[in-house]
């Protein structure tokens, strides 16, 4: 329903449909209201009866055919009339097709005058149609606005994101924030690179499981088999490279290197894209740096995992990177970090137009606007 970009004009037409619906719901309940709940379903259900005898009986009950089909049809539609209420709506609709139907011999044209004697009946099912969908697109007018308000919502924080860039010093020294996460992004790559390249799996993967109890260091954890492998597989003393290397040996091959071919196998190459893929990528720091408050917990849990293999200038090049948490201005380099990284040409000019500002200020009313109108009912 909704565009990319939410507009203002494009939720007060949302909101107009919101009114036109509710109008309608109520016009169709009052229509039913008027006569009584209970008379037009009533109504409604003796002409859904009388029409369904009609179509079923009207081939077997005409002319001389099928006696018996005459007999049943005459004793369950004149039945049906004589058991309506004596208030029913339109009764006297249901007693003149029963009048016309009441008769030795039964034609055609007995029945299509049966269903025009009815017509007047059909207004309760009518009504009650009416109603039905009248609520059902109440409902569905609803929903859109809901889903439109959260477009609205997710525009919003664009905008209020966009206009908060728009205030960065953009020639601010961004480098002094740029050049330690670079560095030490630089240190843990390679050095995160050589530990898996030279140490056992048994020690790589171990180090990766226990990343479990640091929610900021974002590991996806080893596969259960492939855990079960480096605890119990003495051939999990080689390198995770060698280890993929043995994977692609014939099982022939594969016995001369290999204490437990079949283990290796089965747990190693199932899992050669996870084994791949492990990199330094969890443990760097992303440029721009999130907030402060987020980067040094992030740098305390990544100093716990650090202390597992890495050497002592990396940690340290970390602490620098935790240590720009404490600048005076680091949330104003921060900030200009981001606009020069996210900023597009485009959303720069549109915020040197103030079109930006504009767009804030009437999503905001038109949001205020919207929700008044989702609580009438």
């Amino acid at each position: 329903m909704a565009d990319e970009h939410p507009t203002a004009a494009e939720t007060d037409d949302l909101r107009g449909r919101l009114t036109e619906a509710r109008e309608a719901r109520d016009a169709a309940e009052s229509a039913v209201a008027e006569t009584g709940e209970e008379s037009v379903v009533a109504a409604a259900d003796a002409y859904r009866k009388a029409t369904r005898l009609l179509d079923r009986y009207e081939d077997s009950a005409v002319g001389s055919g099928d006696f018996q089909a005459y007999v049943e049809f005459q004793d369950k539609f004149l039945g049906l009339v004589e058991d309506l209420p004596e208030d029913l709506p339109h009764r006297e609709a249901f007693e003149a097709a029963a009048e016309r139907l009441d008769r030795r011999r039964l034609r055609e044209r007995d029945f299509e005058g049966a269903r025009e004697d009815l017509e007047s009946a059909a207004a309760a099912v009518e009504r009650l149609d009416r109603r039905r969908e009248a609520r059902e697109e109440l409902s569905a007018a609803r929903r859109d606005a809901k889903l439109r308000r959260k477009d609205i919502d997710a525009r919003i924080e664009e905008l209020r994101r966009l206009s908060e860039l728009g205030e960065a010093d953009v020639d601010a020294p961004v480098e002094r924030l740029r050049d330690p996460v670079e560095t030490y992004n630089d240190a843990v790559t390679d050095e995160f690179r050589a530990y898996k390249r030279n140490l056992s799996a048994y020690e790589v993967l171990t180090t990766i499981e226990a990343t479990e109890w640091y929610p900021l260091v974002d590991y996806q954890t080893p596969p259960r088999d492939l855990r079960a492998f480096v605890r119990e597989s003495p051939d999990a003393d080689e390198p995770v490279p060698k280890l993929l290397e043995f994977a692609d040996y014939t099982g022939s091959k594969l016995d001369h290197y290999a204490e437990d071919p079949a283990a290796l196998q089965t747990a190693v190459a199932v899992h050669r894209t996870y084994l791949e893929r492990l990199d330094a990528g969890p443990l760097r720091v992303s440029f721009p740096p999130p907030s402060a408050e987020t980067l040094r917990r992030r740098a305390d849990e990544l100093v716990s995992v650090l202390d597992r293999f890495a050497d002592e200038e990396t940690v340290a090049r970390l602490r620098e990177v935790r240590a720009l948490t404490r600048l005076d201005d680091y949330d104003r380099l921060r900030t200009a970090a981001r606009a020069r990284t996210e900023l597009t040409d485009d959303e720069l000019d549109r915020l040197r137009s103030g079109a930006v500002e504009t767009d804030l200020r009437e999503l905001r009313e038109a949001r205020e606007k919207l929700t008044a109108e989702l609580a009438e009912d």
